[in-house]
């Protein structure tokens, strides 16, 4: 019977896990995720990780950022692919993985997302862990807040957002709630649903 897509190979269940806490730079209260991922997950696959748990739509852009250690001001990403292999020296995720970026327990890096609205996003591990068969990696564990929408214009953009969605009488408060939609909620975060589309990733 074929492997069905969802399942671990062997190599990725033998690796060690890091525990990583993803937080929204510059959120108050935090935009928060914490989440466990294989340490050979290539930084790729660990991009698709970070935009299900955080609720991005992987719309634009991103690279990691290295901070501190081996990697310390590195950059990872691909190559846009409107410029080539010309845009820079920034190194592929596809060669790195996270353990190479974060391999030690308070170990830091960055992660940006749409260099337009610069969403920053401070990680930290918080943990090695030994491999556990109980628990299937990449998980999120917890996490708080919903995700700012898409093209809000940065976190000030957001921010000024929610005001305008807080105050009846702004001009453009019947304006943010139509384009946000009556059930959006600032403080909405579901990890069952976060967890049931990380089950679809191959590591």
């Amino acid at each position: 019977m074929p492997a069905k897509k969802t399942s671990r190979s062997k190599a990725a269940t033998l690796a060690p896990c890091i525990q990583l806490k993803i937080t929204l730079r510059g959120s108050r209260p935090a935009i928060w995720r914490r989440i466990v991922v294989p340490a050979d997950m290539t930084l790729d696959r660990l991009h698709d990780v970070f935009q299900i748990a955080m609720g991005w739509t992987n719309s634009h852009l991103h690279q990691f950022i290295g901070e501190g250690g081996r990697f310390d001001g590195g950059t990872f990403r691909e190559r846009d692919p409107d410029f080539g292999d010309c845009d820079d020296d920034a190194a592929s995720e596809r060669n790195h993985t996270v353990g190479d970026l974060a391999p030690r327990p308070k170990s830091k890096f960055a992660y940006e997302y749409d260099f337009g609205d610069g969403w920053l996003h401070d990680v930290k591990v918080e943990k090695i862990l030994e491999p556990d068969p109980a628990l299937q990696p990449p998980v999120c564990l917890a996490g708080e807040n919903a995700c700012p929408p898409e093209d809000c214009g940065g976190i000030g953009g957001y921010y000024a957002m929610l005001e305008r969605l807080a105050n009846p009488k702004h001009p453009g408060h019947e304006d943010t709630k139509d384009w946000l939609g009556a059930d959006w909620l600032s403080t909405r975060f579901d990890v069952e649903r976060v967890n049931a589309m990380l089950r679809r990733i191959r590591v």
